[in-house]
């Protein structure tokens, strides 16, 4: 399972939350403490917003916690807007095409999570790709392919809330309809440089841990607690959209598993 961030708020310094904290991502890219790997070294990424349209990204194949060129960056690089990822490859290899965050014209994404019995369910789901996503598809993740669905879904008109409640309900339909046991666990966060939407949920009782907690200026979530204000960061429920704009945040149900 891997580990990730994001922010959105007032512009700060990516490294004060990639790389500063007590328990930062850097840090769980070696030690998580509430995850079932507790080392996420098959590569990382980050992804922010800045006065260009597009978002910058970077990502790459070693550790996070050997990469120096990702401390300069962070240190360096401000944005009202981030997000980043560190990586426990559960399919698709070690690869760049395969890191987080995924990103579309506006949109990144980032997931934390497992479809389950993927690589039963991989050809049908890529075949709800228009011809034009699926040939923009790089990578060989259950992330990406999610992604790319959700992305569907936004571009025929749909909302991000709603595009992701339908692809994630008729994604466990089709595992259901095949008799797959294996659970769909989704974990992510999704944003178009002026929105964030960030979900926790899971086809069973176990959806990866999230967490929200208030910044200076903004609002920052995150799969671990990144510091020794455990009791600041708020868990995410079971089934919980957190949608951040405007400088507030709404919380929700997105769907029940």
């Amino acid at each position: 399972m891997c580990r990730f961030l994001a922010y959105s708020g007032d512009a700060i310094y990516l490294e004060d939350l990639v790389c500063k904290p007590r328990h930062s991502l850097v840090r769980q890219s070696l030690q998580a403490s509430e995850a079932k790997s507790v080392t996420n070294g098959d590569g990382f990424g980050i992804g922010w917003y800045g006065e260009r349209d597009a978002p910058g990204v970077y990502r790459e194949v070693m550790p996070a916690w050997s990469d120096e060129n990702l401390l300069a960056l962070c240190a360096n690089v401000r944005s009202h807007l981030f997000m980043a990822h560190v990586r426990a490859a559960t399919g698709g290899g070690v690869s760049r095409l395969n890191c987080h965050p995924f990103h579309l014209g506006r949109y990144l994404f980032i997931h934390n999570g497992q479809v389950g019995d993927f690589p039963r369910l991989r050809r049908g789901m890529e075949a709800q790709l228009s011809d034009e996503l699926y040939d923009l598809r790089r990578g060989a993740t259950d992330s990406e392919l999610l992604f790319l669905l959700i992305m569907g879904r936004v571009k025929a008109g749909a909302t991000v809330e709603a595009a992701t409640r339908q692809v994630l309900l008729d994604t466990v339909d089709e595992m259901e309809v095949r008799g797959f046991t294996t659970p769909l666990r989704f974990s992510a966060a999704l944003a178009d440089g002026e929105q964030l939407w960030a979900v926790r949920w899971a086809s069973d009782d176990k959806p990866p841990s999230l967490y929200l907690k208030p910044q200076p200026g903004g609002w920052a979530i995150a799969s671990e607690p990144l510091g020794d204000d455990a009791e600041a960061w708020q868990p995410l429920a079971k089934g919980e959209l957190v949608h951040v704009h405007d400088g507030r945040i709404e919380r929700r149900l997105l769907c029940s598993g």
